[in-house]
């Protein structure tokens, strides 16, 4: 299923994705993450999770890279799924997101299958054509150069390897529009900084989101970038896009 928007219909707002900075932004809310992705999503974001796992169709054989991993929980789930991957190698450029989720992999029993690197997703420590899986949960529009990290994840995908990233959109439906971005903008935000304690990431979520393309625009991004089949699916009326490809 392929969507028929794409893009906010807004101009894109500057924003500073330095990795320092992006990637500073994250470690000071760390601690905080886990709970605040469960309260601000009303659970939701597991569900999203596990449809962009359970769209790889794993076999048990694939190695997955999971890109911009945070504290792990895609990584996790690709080891335990059903059937899982074997070996999961997860890169994330914030040193206490990574700290996380080495606690949650240790929890999970999953030393052995699941390793953390830290790395930048525009130049990724995986060598060409070397895993058949890459998955990327709400990161992608945080990388300073979107085109040059889905070059990235083309260069290190083998044949006919296969791609999933989830991204945040904007609903479509009259009415359910104004009531996401009401809360979008205006309720998320508060409890962000009230939980978090930071003062600027939960300002910058809705703000990256508006300035993000999202639907068929981001779906022509990976088709330029070398891959085959690109679709983009709503996910929750469109609150969510889930993006499918595969390297040629």
């Amino acid at each position: 299923m392929s969507a028929e928007h794409g893009g906010t219909g807004a101009e894109p707002l500057p924003l500073d994705k330095a990795p320092s900075r992006i990637a500073g932004m994250f470690d000071a809310i760390a601690g905080k993450y886990d709970l605040l992705n469960m309260v601000l999503s009303a659970g939701l974001d597991r569900q999203w999770r596990k449809q962009a796992i359970t769209s790889l169709a794993l076999t048990g054989r694939e190695r997955v890279l999971d890109v911009c991993a945070g504290t792990a929980d895609v990584s996790i789930g690709a080891a335990l799924a059903s059937p899982g991957s074997p070996r999961v190698v997860g890169v994330d450029f914030a040193g206490a997101m990574l700290a996380k989720g080495q606690e949650k992999i240790r929890a999970a029993g999953l030393p052995g299958r699941v390793q953390l690197v830290r790395g930048d997703a525009m130049t990724l420590p995986v060598t060409d054509a070397s895993v058949d899986c890459v998955t990327i949960a709400f990161g992608i529009r945080n990388v300073q150069g979107t085109a040059v990290a889905l070059r990235e994840l083309h260069r290190v995908l083998k044949p006919g390897g296969r791609v999933a990233i989830l991204e945040f959109g904007l609903p479509q439906a009259p009415g359910l529009r104004q009531l996401y971005q009401w809360y979008f903008l205006g309720v998320l935000p508060k409890i962000g900084r009230m939980v978090s304690k930071h003062g600027g990431a939960y300002s910058y979520l809705p703000q990256s989101v508006g300035a993000f393309p999202w639907g068929d625009d981001f779906a022509r991004l990976l088709t330029e970038a070398g891959f085959a089949t690109a679709q983009s699916r709503p996910l929750t009326l469109g609150v969510v896009y889930l993006y499918t490809a595969r390297k040629g």
